[in-house]
């Protein structure tokens, strides 16, 4: 069995105050650093990983980091974890969005299976990134356990790819931020174990 522990990221200034993130490189502010510092204490508290993955997104990596240090690892750093491109949407409130582009927002809102960002990527497509990319490092782990840093819409388009569920499920899986995610695999079956655990930030 290999496992795959999959975490979201500390908070960000544009997660305090809600703006569209995606590939825009915004770091972790003061409280997400506490985040991360949690998160890795709970998470090495129950396993010794093999390998700490990340996206290449500094609020990622630097998540990722906390985790890595106290097992002398380095983070390797993988471009299938990174969030999804939203384009023109990067960096705009929901309000903002909604005025420009509100049978898109609609869409967005609801089941955005068919959702391509303008000026950005399809939904689909990140997902087929993001499920082979983890799919990758388990093979290359094989009986290990490993961390994987990503996002709020690429780990959830990444869960429901792994357990084979359709986009109308996108919004009843919640991902906060340093919410870490087990999944098991089994002969290339992944089974979910633990979904957006969050207890460990209720430390502080």
């Amino acid at each position: 069995m290999t496992r795959i522990v999959l975490v979201r990221h500390g908070e960000t200034e544009w997660n305090r105050v809600e703006r569209f993130r995606g590939s825009a490189d915004i770091p972790l502010n003061e409280n997400g650093l506490r985040q991360a510092e949690l998160l890795a204490r709970r998470l090495l508290a129950a396993w010794k990983p093999a390998a700490v993955y990340s996206s290449p997104l500094s609020r990622a990596v630097k998540t990722a980091e906390a985790i890595a240090l106290p097992l002398k690892l380095q983070v390797k750093i993988h471009p299938g974890l990174s969030d999804i491109n939203y384009g023109e949407w990067q960096g705009l409130t929901p309000e903002e969005v909604q005025g420009r582009w509100p049978e898109l927002f609609e869409c967005w809102q609801t089941i955005p299976d068919n959702l391509h960002f303008p000026g950005g990527e399809a939904m689909v497509e990140r997902q087929k990134i993001g499920v082979a990319a983890v799919k990758e490092i388990a093979a290359a782990h094989p009986g290990q356990t490993v961390v994987c840093v990503g996002h709020t819409v690429i780990n959830r388009l990444i869960i429901l790819g792994l357990l084979d569920l359709g986009f109308s499920y996108f919004w009843r899986l919640r991902q906060d931020n340093c919410a870490l995610n087990v999944l098991e695999c089994y002969d290339g079956l992944f089974v979910a174990v633990t979904l957006n655990e969050t207890g460990h930030l209720l430390k502080y």
